[in-house]
This record gives structure tokens, sequence and C-alpha cells, in this order.
């Protein structure tokens, strides 16, 4: 027996020792002697505006950054301290500020005024109908969050690099009090008709809706309809799919990570179907959808008649809901907007086909055209394009500017919904405009070639980013590593293009001042 004992002891003692050798003392020697590293990029602020010229890194993927740290911890942290990330812009004059302070102060103490006369009516009205709605008051600060956003609006972007703001007003759309729920103003003007013959309908199965908040703030909510694990089937067309919330939240981020901040600010939420739309809403058609499950649960469906139909509705459990919440932007009356056909658009049929999904030469067209035949048009497209192929939207039929910026105003990427479809797919088809033109910006490929690199791996920094999200976790780890392997596919698409035409034709300078705009602006980066 004592024998048995000490064989065991032995071969536990042996197992041990084993163990601490080979896995554990190269764990902790990984961990003490971490490589000293350095950066060798020395990107500086004259080196992006005059074409890269004092930069020692060049484009082609067979040169690496040398990325140095001698930290452990948050790669996104360490990302956005990267001189890549630290450019600094031109100083901003009041024409290359969306709004003024004053202008938009006033413009939203009279809709503050306007909205206390309508609810006093409603109130009134509901009263005398034995409605009950719940009265919550509005609280309007010049400092709250929402505002901040407004005006920090630019010329280059929707906010600056260094902007608290926007955690802030993340933070204040997931906790403030909801005021108000209202369709959404294409919702509304659709006014209830709509033509079932038609292949894509003017509204689709996302159910959005616009919510107000107590510090008069508005965010458009749109509800989850898919499971995060769930794929879009790959029979269907990507004018029907589902809009997913979750790629909402998704595209913001990823937005920021690759530094265009072209995307309003979104965060997840549980809104309580209940009590914070159906009991404050003032809109009779929007409470006329409501009906309870068979499970008891509080559902609501779209008011267009096509979805009409409870099998289409969504639902809490059994109040609560899980959605997206997106900041609007300023009215369009105080910062008109225009929405432009993509010149890469698809044919919204089953069986039609564009141009340029039959004609390679296609860009050739493009450049010849207003306005993409001057200034940085046609880059803020392909941006768009990189973008739009890294979550997978197929759904990019047009873009919107801010009218006040001209023809150099940089795109806004709204609607990303139907992003984050399919991870086992790479739909090449989206990055045409890239393929077509060869053209990329200097900024946008050092970004990318710089977030291919292990210390900041593209789905490692969208990882620890989307795990500040109240829903996290936002994507699967599927969706995660798709990122890297479609990053990887247009870093080659890059060196295709270098390889058949030159660097010099492929990758551009970040901005050319259009012809055609008169007045004279600093050089610098559009993004």
């Amino acid at each position: 027996m004592r024998r048995d004992r000490l064989l065991v002891t032995v071969t536990l003692v042996t197992l041990l020792a084993a163990d601490i050798h080979f896995v554990l003392l190269p764990r902790l020697k990984t961990w003490y002697h971490l490589p000293r590293e350095s950066c060798a990029c020395r990107v500086t602020n004259d080196s992006l505006e005059n074409g890269g010229a004092t930069t020692t890194v060049p484009w082609t993927t067979s040169q690496n950054f040398t990325v140095v740290s001698t930290e452990r911890g948050s790669k996104l942290e360490r990302l956005f301290r990267h001189p890549l990330y630290n450019i600094r812009l031109p100083e901003l004059g009041p024409d290359e500020r969306l709004l003024q302070e004053e202008e938009l102060m006033n413009y939203c103490k009279k809709k503050v005024s306007r909205w206390e006369r309508m609810k006093k009516f409603y109130m009134e009205a509901a009263t005398a109908s034995n409605i009950t709605i719940l009265d919550h008051p509005v609280t309007f600060d010049p400092e709250a969050s929402w505002l901040r956003f407004h005006l920090g609006i630019n010329r280059y972007a929707l906010y600056s690099r260094d902007d608290s703001g926007v955690d802030r007003l993340l933070r204040d759309m997931q906790t403030a009090t909801v005021i108000s729920a209202d369709f959404t103003q294409d919702e509304k003007a659709l006014k209830g008709a709509c033509d079932c013959s038609q292949v894509v309908k003017p509204s689709g199965l996302h159910l959005k809706l616009a919510l107000k908040l107590q510090d008069f703030g508005k965010a458009m909510f749109k509800p989850m309809r898919q499971e995060r694990h769930e794929e879009t089937p790959e029979n269907f067309f990507y004018f029907v799919d589902f809009q997913r919330h979750n790629a909402e939240i998704a595209a913001f981020h990823l937005d920021r990570v690759l530094d265009f901040r072209r995307v309003p600010p979104v965060v997840g939420r549980f809104i309580n179907v209940t009590g914070e739309i159906l009991y404050i809403t003032h809109n009779e058609e929007l409470r006329s959808v409501f009906f309870n499950s068979p499970a008891n649960n509080t559902c609501f469906f779209a008011k267009c008649l096509y979805v009409c139909k409870s099998e289409y509705a969504v639902c809490g459990h059994p109040d609560l809901l899980e959605g997206s919440m997106s900041a609007y932007l300023p009215g369009l009356s105080i910062a008109p907007r225009i929405s432009i056909p993509n010149p890469w658009i698809r044919a919204y049929s089953f069986t039609g086909r564009e141009e340029w999904e039959v004609n390679p030469l296609y860009c050739d067209t493009v450049k010849k055209l207003y306005p993409y035949n001057s200034g940085n048009r046609l880059l803020n497209i392909i941006d768009m394009a990189i973008f739009d192929f890294l979550t997978g939207n197929m759904d990019r039929h047009h873009y919107e500017i801010f009218t006040k910026f001209g023809d150099d105003g940089f795109l806004l990427h709204l609607d990303n919904a139907r992003g984050f479809g399919r991870h086992s797919d790479d739909e090449m088809s989206i990055l045409a405009p890239l393929t077509q033109c060869c053209m990329i910006k200097r900024s946008t490929l050092f970004r990318l070639k710089l977030l291919a690199k292990s210390e900041y791996r593209l789905s490692d920094v969208m990882r620890e980013s989307l795990s500040r999200d109240p829903l996290s976790p936002v994507l699967t780890e599927d969706h995660l590593q798709a990122l890297d392997r479609r990053l990887g596919h247009v870093l080659r698409t890059v060196g295709k293009c270098a390889k058949k035409l030159g660097e010099p034709q492929v990758v551009i300078t970040d901005f050319v001042e259009s012809s055609r705009v008169t007045t004279s602006h600093p050089r610098g980066n559009n993004r």
C-alpha cells in the first residue's frame, strides 16, 4: 500500500514539474521579456498633407510599421495615442464649423417652446378622451451632450478625436429618461400607403422610432430583429435583409477605430416598450399598433400596410426590448443636407444589373462626371466602400453631405443596419470603387496597415471598443475574425493596384481643393 502511495506521489510531482517547465515558464518569460519596440513611422502633420514625403513608412504590405510599447493593456488606447491618430488639423474658422452656438441655441429654444405648447394641447385632448399619458418635464440644458455634439461638427468630421463629449452623449442616450416616442419622418411620409408590388419597399422591416429624451435630445431607436449568432440566409437579397441593431452599434465603433468619424454616435439600450413608448407617445397611430402576444409580451409593428401583421412585430420580454440608439444630426432647417445616389448603386431588382457590374472601366466614366472629376469626393466614396466592405453592407444606395461644406465636405455614413449579416462570406463587389479606380487616401491606407499589425489588430481593438457598450457582446467572434480577413483583402487589392499602376498613381494625398470652390482653405485632412 505504501509503495502505491509513493508511486502516485512521484507521478503527480513529475506531471507538475513538466507542466511548470513546458507551460508556465514560457508564459512567464513572455510576460517579463516583452520586445522593446519603437515607432519607425514618424508621421508628422505635414507628411500627409504633402503626400507623405517625410514619412519613412511605404504603403506596401511588405513593409511594416514597427510599433512600440513596453506596456501591456489596452490596445485601443495605444491605437488612439499613435501618431496617425494625432495629426493636427488646421484651426477651424467660422465657415468650417457647421453651426454657431448662438444660432443653435435660438433654434433649440424655439423648438422647446413649441414642444411645450403642443404637449399641453395633447395632454388636454388625452384627458378628455380618457387616455393616460405620462407627463415628463423637459429640462433643456445649453451644456447638454447632444448640443455639444452638434456644435462640434466641422468640415472634416462629425466630432474631433479627443472629444470627450461623445462618450458623455453615449451615456446620456443609454440612461436618459424618454419623454416622447414617434414614427420617424420617413415612416410618416408613407402615410401607411405602401405598394406591395414593389421589390424594394419604401421602408423596411426595421420599425425605427424617434425617441425624445428629457434634455430634449433625440435618438433613433432600432429594435433587435435578429439574434447575434444568426447569419443572413444565403438566398436573401440584400434589399430584403433584416436591419440589425447591433450592426448600427458596431458600425459606429468601427468608424471611430478607422478614424473616419462619419457615423453619428450609437449605443445599445433596453427600452420598456410600455412605459417608454406606448404610455408616452402623442401619436395615435403608433398607439394603435400595440398588442399583447399569446406569451403575454407587449408587441408592436409598423404602420405600413405590407408589415401590418403580427408576424412582423417586435416584442418585449415581457416589456423590455433591446435596440440601438443613434444620435440625431441637427435638423435640416438649420443644417441642410442633400442625399446623392451612390455611383456604384446596385440594381434593386431580382434580375437587373448596373453598368459598374458589367463594365470594368466604369470608373473612367465616373472620373469625368461632376463632382467626381475634381476635389476629394471620389476618394471619399472609396473610403465609404472600404468601410462597407469591412461590415459587409451591400445597401449603400445613397450618401449624404452637409451643403454648407460644399463639394469637398465629408460623406455621412448613415444607416448601417444591414451590415454584419454574414461573417462567412466576403462580398468583393462592395470593393468595386477601389478595384476599378485603384485609388486610396494615404492616411486611410496607413491606418489600415496599422490595424493589420498584431499590436493593433482590428479584431482586438474592435472587441475592446465594443465591450464598453451596455449590450456587449455586440458581435460574435466570427464577425470579429471576418474583419481581419476582409482587411487583408483590402490591402492585397491596393497592392495589386500599385503593382499595376505604380504607387504615385494609387496612393493619393489626402486633401485636394476642388476647382469649383472659390474660397480658399488651409490644406489638411478631409476626414
